[in-house]
């Protein structure tokens, strides 16, 4: 699937903002409408080799699970995570969080998904409105990012260990 991106202009230092994605316990939080049942991969929660697994909520999807892990990771400009879903994990998943500073102090999160499916089958059921539906979600997790970082809005839990 061609990328889709989403941006949202947050009221805080870049800085915080990253310290906050950097975490990925804390994507629980602002994804939950759409990324359910979140488990953490290791005990460690933080920067480069942090990982999750959740459930995908989207309509006809019958093989839910997915995971993700942070894969490249530059203080404070970048987090990029990569992971597979779909039946026997053949879909990869790819996320970019571009943050950029603004003027008034202000911060840019940029949030860029692409997946890339593994048969044309996989892409088939993509282009049944994927696109769409990932666009919407993405932005709807934008703005409760902002919410949660400007007015300190607690949305969902944090993600933990699974059995822990």
């Amino acid at each position: 699937m061609d990328p889709v991106s989403v941006s949202v202009n947050i009221a805080r230092p870049r800085e915080d903002v990253f310290e906050y994605l950097a975490d990925i316990a804390n994507h629980a939080e602002f994804t939950d409408h759409f990324l359910k049942d979140w488990h953490l991969t290791r005990e460690e929660s933080y920067g480069r080799g942090a990982g999750a697994r959740f459930r995908v909520d989207a309509p006809g999807n019958r093989f839910s699970w997915a995971d993700t892990t942070f894969i490249e990771f530059d203080p404070p400009h970048r987090i990029v995570e990569g992971g597979r879903t779909g039946k026997f994990n053949r879909i990869r998943v790819l996320g970019t969080y571009t943050l950029t500073d603004m003027p008034g102090g202000m911060t840019r999160v940029e949030f860029t998904s692409e997946t890339e499916p593994g048969t044309r089958v996989d892409r088939f059921l993509e282009s049944l409105g994927a696109r769409t539906w990932l666009r919407r979600q993405n932005r709807r997790a934008m703005r409760r990012l902002r919410s949660i970082l400007e007015d300190g809005e607690q949305r969902g839990r944090r993600a933990t260990l699974a059995g822990g």
